[in-house]
């Protein structure tokens, strides 16, 4: 079993089932193997908004907690700067999953819709730019997870249109502010930017 070196920020992107939560839950393992001093904490974004996302997380919990036994889980769908900032230590790796869920819940709450076609809700720039301010600020290591949905066709509908460039613009922030970024296929990484 290969170690993975930990940078002080890494973003790692990829397509659903690329091994992004994976190469995440092992350099958690890969840190808290550094030092019985060391702990791991994982913001986790998603909401059960129905039967079946309630049973992905409930499995999602459970095989993460046999691959990572010793890193603790706050669920926080909105406040992710806060989240960083509260959890973040020199000692603590935080690692955020998702990205991809925190801006669908900014931007598609889950609350039931009163109009066909309501534009999308906004996700401002002042909450970007307070998420890349604790990125940056945290004192210990951060991972975050994020999709990468843009490499296909345009998609059809303003809605879905809005929704990957709202995506993209928030992953090359987030990119730019991080010491390294990983795009995950197939569970293997390509790393694209290493600053370290």
């Amino acid at each position: 079993m290969t170690s993975l070196t930990v940078a002080c920020s890494e973003l790692i992107l990829g397509g659903q089932k690329s091994g992004k939560s994976r190469r995440a839950e092992t350099l958690a393992r890969d840190w808290l193997a550094q030092s019985a001093s060391h702990h791991a904490v994982l913001i986790a974004t998603a909401q059960p908004w129905d039967e079946e996302m309630r049973e992905r997380i409930a499995r999602h919990q459970v095989d993460r907690a046999a691959r990572v036994p010793g890193m603790t889980t706050v669920e926080e769908p909105l406040a992710l700067a806060a989240a960083i900032a509260q959890h973040s230590r020199p000692d603590t790796l935080v690692v955020v999953d998702c990205l991809t869920l925190w801006l669908t819940n900014w931007l598609m709450p889950a609350e039931p819709v009163l109009e066909v076609n309501q534009p999308l809700a906004p996700v401002g720039s002042a909450q970007v730019a307070i998420l890349l301010r604790a990125i940056e600020k945290a004192p210990g290591p951060v991972v975050l997870v994020g999709n990468e949905i843009g490499m296909g066709v345009i998609p059809m509908g303003s809605e879905v249109r809005a929704f990957v460039d709202a995506l993209g613009r928030l992953n090359q922030d987030v990119a730019a502010v991080c010491q390294r970024v990983t795009l995950m296929a197939a569970g293997l990484p390509l790393t694209l930017k290493d600053a370290g």
